[in-house]
């Protein structure tokens, strides 16, 4: 099958995807929590790291400023080198301006006289994978969209999940959420 006719037969079907990884499935709206009987003990042991205070990670704070999207690839791309893995670069900093985006986008107060919730992007190298999360304030869970290619935004969980290994969300203790994926460095 051709992509034009994978896209056709996508489109014919109402599902209008190009991605690989995409299916009627995937575009179900509500994403149901990460649990750890849903994940292998590595992961649940990182993402216990990633989002603790006291455990060692790259951390960056976020300014509530879309500015803050450039700011944030440009330290996951500094941290990737700094790390010997550079080759992820590009995968990783899409992925992280897409998470940016919608923490910014979905945890922001609705009013300017409202203090801003404190956005944090984690970065955590394991043996075998690097996690990246971004920690906010807001409660809501993801939502994928319908992508529509005429829209300007509703494809950034659809891009998470077709350039990284997994993805997921976890409300956190304190309140908030954290959002993350999982990518593994080739060879």
């Amino acid at each position: 099958m051709t992509s034009l006719s994978l896209l056709q037969t996508r489109t014919l079907r109402g599902v209008r995807m190009t991605s690989r990884l995409a299916s009627d499935e995937t575009l179900d709206d509500s994403v149901r929590p990460s649990s750890a009987e849903d994940l292998p003990p590595s992961i649940v042991r990182a993402l216990v790291r990633l989002t603790s205070d006291d455990r060692p990670t790259a951390t960056f704070e976020l300014d509530p400023d879309p500015e803050s999207v450039t700011d944030a690839r440009h330290f996951t791309t500094a941290t990737l080198e700094n790390w010997g893995l550079a080759a992820l670069s590009d995968d990783v900093a899409l992925v992280v301006s897409e998470l940016v985006t919608n923490a910014l986008r979905h945890s922001l107060p609705p009013r300017l006289s409202e203090a801003p919730g404190r956005i944090l992007l984690r970065l955590q190298h394991e043996t075998s994978f690097i996690l990246c999360g971004v920690l906010d304030t807001g409660s809501e869970a993801p939502r994928r969209r319908v992508p529509d290619f005429i829209a300007e935004t509703g494809r950034g969980l659809h891009i998470v999940e077709s350039f990284s290994a997994t993805w997921g969300w976890m409300p956190l203790d304190g309140g908030g959420k954290v959002v993350w994926a999982l990518f593994q460095p080739v060879g």
